[in-house]
């Protein structure tokens, strides 16, 4: 995705170095729409400069900070030594991150998306999250309920949420269902802890997943999975479910898996 409009004074931007002069160095900016800028031979290293050419190369990708804009004349300056190693790694990750974030685009509404749906649903992620990237990556974490608060339809959110599940890495992924467990023998007690044991799953459970089962209040009882992605959270979260009233099914008790606590529970 790219820009139409122009960059802001002192904003950082990515750029590819397409021509060098005696006096400086034309870029072109990768996140802006036919914008070019130029950073003086000043403003290319600290110190005195003998020959531009000792410092950077054509077709070289640069983090550049714009120092001034005048419209009128399409002029952008640049410059390459006020940017330190610190914003100039973070900025390219931000930038290789967008560039993903606009593959998912195309997945999720396909290659035929017209420009209008693209910027509409473009325009609502970066309103609400910032950028492209930070809008997938919530949406994978918190599914629909991330994008409640957007603008975008039924459909274009359904869209965003499956491509970002299916794409999106994120560090870990936290999910949460409850179960109802109820047994109607003498020693109903013992039956519901061993069927919250028997969520719980021990030996069964992957050693990067952290999973809790927990009492909420009667008959209801809260499932916990910590996971590295939303796949296997949610098939932890079903299997532990699954272990738990089959257990409790199994001495003649009934078992009730939802995702959503009790409105009726304090």
């Amino acid at each position: 995705m790219k820009y139409s409009g122009w960059p802001e004074n002192g904003e950082l931007v990515v750029g590819k170095i397409d021509e060098i002069e005696d006096f400086g160095v034309f870029v072109d900016l990768e996140e802006y729409e036919d914008k070019r800028g130029l950073i003086h031979i000043s403003e290319v290293a600290s110190g005195w400069i003998k020959n531009v050419r000792d410092h950077v190369n054509v077709g070289q990708t640069v983090v550049c900070k714009v120092l001034d804009v005048d419209e009128s004349s399409q002029q952008i300056d640049l410059s390459l030594k006020d940017v330190n190693d610190h914003q100039r790694s973070d900025k390219i990750q931000d930038w290789k991150n967008e560039r993903k974030a606009d593959n998912w685009m195309l997945l999720a509404f396909g290659e035929d998306v017209s420009d209008e749906q693209y910027a509409s649903v473009a325009n609502e992620l970066l309103g609400q999250f910032g950028s492209l990237y930070d809008g997938f990556e919530e949406a994978a974490i918190h599914g629909e309920s991330a994008l409640e608060k957007t603008d975008l339809d039924d459909d274009e959110i359904t869209s965003l949420v499956e491509t970002a599940r299916e794409n999106v890495s994120v560090p870990y992924v936290n999910v949460t269902g409850y179960v109802d467990l109820e047994s109607p023998n003498p020693d109903g007690v013992d039956d519901v802890k061993e069927a919250m044991q028997a969520g719980e799953g021990d030996d069964e459970v992957p050693d990067e997943v952290d999973l809790s089962v927990t009492y909420v209040g009667a008959p209801e009882y809260r499932i916990k999975v910590q996971a590295p992605n939303y796949k296997t959270a949610e098939s932890e979260l079903e299997a532990s479910a699954a272990r738990a009233r089959e257990a409790i099914e199994a001495v003649g008790g009934e078992g009730d898996y939802h995702r959503e606590r009790h409105t009726d529970d304090e």
